[in-house]
């Protein structure tokens, strides 16, 4: 896979390595369920049964695993294969969050890799394509701008 214009420094991927990932895969499935289960369509939740997903911040040495269950994502302790794993570093998971990139750009520049099951992926992929997600903005999530819209919040109670 072609590096991506920016990685977390190796000491960093190191360090996060150590942390378990089950609890990353928690946090994970809980924002994945807000962004995109309520949107899915029963055909493509119905191909999403039974199967093993697999997210994987190669610069992080993270992995997140999860699958289908009812009516939301859940995650899981998978400690074998997927049927799919989607690898890519941090900053190009943050750029195709933010839609300043598109999957298929960073495929074809090999910043982005799936691997396993070709439908499947093809399904993934097509499904995010088509909807309307609403653009990760970070600049809301700095502590200074968290903190103003608690204080607009409570003031306004």
């Amino acid at each position: 896979m072609k590096p991506s214009p920016f990685l977390l420094p190796r000491p960093v991927g190191d360090l996060l390595a150590k942390l378990p990932a089950y609890p990353g895969s928690l946090l994970f499935v809980t924002a994945l369920n807000v962004a995109l289960s309520r949107q899915l369509s029963p055909d493509v939740t119905q191909m999403l049964v039974g199967k093993k997903l697999r997210l994987r911040v190669t610069d992080a040495q993270w992995a997140f695993d999860f699958e289908w269950r009812g009516q939301r994502f859940v995650a899981t302790q998978n400690t074998g294969g997927a049927d799919l794993t989607i690898s890519a570093s941090a900053y190009d998971f943050v750029l195709l969050a933010r839609r300043q990139e598109d999957p298929d750009t960073l495929f074809f520049s090999r910043r982005l890799a799936m691997e396993g099951d070709t439908e499947l992926g093809l399904l993934v992929k097509n499904t995010i394509d088509a909807i309307e997600l609403p653009v990760l903005d970070l600049e809301r999530l700095k502590p200074v701008n968290v903190l103003a819209r608690m204080r607009h919040r409570l003031a306004h109670r």
